[in-house]
């Protein structure tokens, strides 16, 4: 269940981002926004399947662009405020199921 919670979140906040480019212009801070959506969407759809790479990816990406979007904004939009809460949610997720599939390395992760 927390994996599906997690892969619909990165489907969703992928989608939400790739769609942003039809509402601003087209601009490089725009692009960029719909190539991290693409990612998103492409990491939401692994987290449908069983593999722990795709997992590993829900936590090191989201934290990633985090990390990049907080140093890269002095003051971040309630848009933004809005990604960084589901990225942190998403990775909390993806770092519960995977250390829950540590923890049972026999049963297939949730």
């Amino acid at each position: 269940m927390l994996r599906n919670t997690a892969a619909t979140l990165m489907c969703l906040s992928g989608i939400a981002q790739f769609a942003t480019l039809w509402l601003r212009e087209l601009t490089g801070t725009a692009l960029l926004d719909g190539l991290w959506g693409t990612v998103y969407l492409i990491i939401g759809i692994g987290l449908y399947g069983h593999s722990r790479f795709s997992v590993v990816m829900g936590i090191v990406v989201p934290s990633a662009a985090t990390g990049i979007l907080l140093y890269s904004l002095a003051q971040p939009g309630q848009a933004y405020t809005l990604r960084v809460a589901v990225d942190v949610v998403v990775v909390v997720l993806c770092a519960v199921v995977l250390w829950e599939s540590r923890q049972h390395p026999n049963t297939p992760a949730p």
